[in-house]
């Protein structure tokens, strides 16, 4: 009879062996535990989603809302469905060891998970929980103002079912009329609920999108999103451009691709330098002199594709399963705020350093 390896027997420090080898091999979550401090965002949360006072103790008391918070950054970053996300908590250490769990803790169910974000979207509060966290990267120096640059990237939702007399009154204007409940039956209504009447068609290079638009502005030096703007897909990519400048970029360049051409007015309004790619126009080729301006700038520009490019491929690409402009904002601000954390824990060691390397 053959004789194999053995693989080891049990003993009372299995546990930390399995901990100190996650570690050596580069866990991203205990990176991304040790970079961010997320008490930050622990008395907003708790301001918008607790009660302001019990009348008494009796009952379930609530999940901390930072340990949910965290789960909310985790489903993201694997983008994991609620069922899935409760599978592994469950089955993952370096999930539990994220989210503070010892192993013999409860863990949220998926019921627990879809009420959280479902309160976290209705409370409209996950901007201002983005902003805080841009606040507070500023605040440790991470930001480096040198620059801005400003894309968009479609974000997919399940494609809708309509007639087309029912596609025409949606694109009218008139969805909120549609599928109302006749009195005493609720069927119309039930069907309303998987309705999005806010998400659009579009078409690019030949191909056809439904859903919407992550347009965000990001920080050229750290890669890091500063602002986002969640639009239909059908707007265009330079529509938000003023929404997503603010005050603190006045006097720095502002790197685009073609689709930003046009931006003169907004430029001057915030005293910043045109560092937009030049477009051709049919009977107007551009000039070697434009080719080759094109060419310096696109060494910045590319950046932002780096952003991105770690949401389509780390991320399982950008497809949201949400019905309506409010759930896809909220969800997507999640997955931004998720994808800056991430290039946050990706810097040389600690949150005051003034880093190297991220994305």
């Amino acid at each position: 009879m053959r004789k194999y390896k053995t693989t080891g027997t049990t003993t009372l420090f299995d546990q930390e062996d399995k901990e100190r080898k996650l570690s050596e091999m580069g866990n991203p979550l205990e990176r991304l535990s040790k970079v961010v401090d997320f008490e930050l965002f622990r008395q907003e949360l708790e301001d918008a989603l607790l009660p302001k006072e019990r009348k008494s103790n009796a009952g379930a008391k609530h999940y901390d809302v930072v340990m949910m918070f965290k789960l909310m950054v985790l489903q993201r970053y694997y983008n994991l469905s609620d069922e899935q996300t409760e599978y592994q908590i469950v089955d993952r250490t370096s999930f539990r060891r994220f989210l503070g769990l010892a192993d013999g803790d409860r863990v949220p169910d998926a019921r627990t998970i879809w009420l959280f974000r479902e309160r976290l979207v209705r409370s409209g509060k996950v901007g201002d929980l983005f902003q805080r966290f841009v606040d507070y990267l500023n605040g440790k120096g991470l930001i480096f103002n040198e620059g801005r640059m400003v894309d968009a990237s479609f974000v997919s939702v399940p494609r809708q079912r309509n007639t087309p007399d029912e596609n025409k009154r949606i694109k009218a204007g008139e969805g909120e009329g549609l599928w109302n409940p006749e009195e005493g039956k609720r069927r119309k209504a039930n069907k309303k609920r998987h309705k999005d009447t806010e998400a659009r068609w579009t078409q690019k290079g030949g191909q056809n999108y439904y859903g919407y638009k992550n347009n965000v502005k990001g920080d050229t030096k750290s890669k890091l999103i500063l602002t986002q703007e969640v639009t239909p897909a059908s707007v265009h990519d330079s529509q938000p451009t003023d929404t997503l400048l603010e005050e603190s970029d006045k006097g720095q360049p502002l790197f685009g691709d073609s689709a930003y051409v046009g931006q003169e007015e907004t430029l001057e309004k915030y005293k910043m330098k045109d560092e937009i790619c030049e477009k051709d126009y049919r009977g107007h080729p551009l000039t070697e002199e434009q080719r080759e301006a094109n060419r310096r700038k696109s060494k910045t520009r590319c950046r932002v594709e780096h952003i991105f490019g770690f949401m389509e491929n780390t991320m399982n690409r950008l497809y949201i399963r949400t019905v309506g402009l409010a759930r896809a904002t909220a969800v997507i601000g999640l997955i931004n705020l998720t994808t800056t954390c991430r290039a946050t824990s990706k810097s040389s060691g600690s949150t005051s350093c003034k880093t190297k390397k991220y994305i």
